[in-house]
């Protein structure tokens, strides 16, 4: 694709519901740190021309030294000073950027189990409209519970989708929903809200079950197993 991205990766969380002192992008899954695994898939991806990292201040020397230097990443050209919430984090990568680059695209640290295949499928739904999401179906049955604790109706699911990692967006447009959401005061859950605060229509470009968020102690099991299925997958195929 000619189309010139650049993929910021926010990793300044301090993961507290993990336990322990330890930022939980720095845990360890299969024998190396958790945001490794998410680096090796943007650095595999074609689509990709470059990797920018944001960090807690203190962490950038040790996040050179200790993961992009011994891994090889070459992408990654730039270690940022992350804020204290997440959005800070993608405000302070998106102004590294250049203008030169078309397509912004952001990926949680801690979603481990990206693929190329999604990387440039929500690339590619970005350049055609201007602002993509990696979701799924909702599949499970919703409940609107009130504040005394009771169901109050079942929600229809049948439009519901669990927005996940990567999100790709036209710099220029993506650029400017973060102007207005710092200039409002605005924190949205993800950098989708953002442009959609714009009025602007997002693309949903279909991802899997495994694209997980790692937060609490029990995902990393789950991380484990999923690993140990895609080693065992590769195997059969080689």
């Amino acid at each position: 694709m000619a189309n010139r991205t650049v993929a910021l990766v926010p990793a300044a969380g301090r993961g507290l519901r993990m336990g322990g002192s330890l930022p939980k992008q720095f845990l360890t899954l299969g024998g190396v740190p958790i945001l490794v695994h998410s680096l090796r898939a943007l650095e595999a991806a074609d689509t990709v021309s470059e990797i920018i990292l944001a960090v807690p201040e203190a962490d950038r020397e040790f996040c050179l030294r200790e993961i992009v230097t011994p891994h090889g990443f070459k992408k990654v050209t730039k270690i940022v000073a992350g804020g204290a919430q997440r959005q800070d984090s993608v405000r302070h990568g998106l102004e590294a950027v250049g203008e030169d680059v078309e397509i912004v695209l952001v990926h949680d640290a801690v979603r481990p189990f990206l693929t190329v295949d999604m990387i440039g499928r929500v690339i590619e739904a970005a350049v055609k409209h201007g602002a993509a999401v990696v979701a799924i179906p909702m599949r499970d049955t919703v409940k609107l519970v009130g504040a005394d604790g009771l169901i109050e109706k079942t929600v229809d699911r049948g439009q519901l989708w669990l927005a996940q990692t990567p999100q790709a967006f036209r710099r220029t447009l993506f650029q400017e929903a973060h102007r207005r959401a710092q200039l409002d005061g605005f924190h949205g859950t993800d950098d989708v809200q953002l442009v959609e605060r714009l009025g602007y229509p997002v693309a949903v470009v279909e991802g899997n079950g495994e694209n997980i968020k790692l937060t609490r102690p029990e995902d990393l099991k789950i991380g484990e197993a999923i690993l140990a299925a895609r080693k065992k997958a590769d195997k059969r195929a080689s």
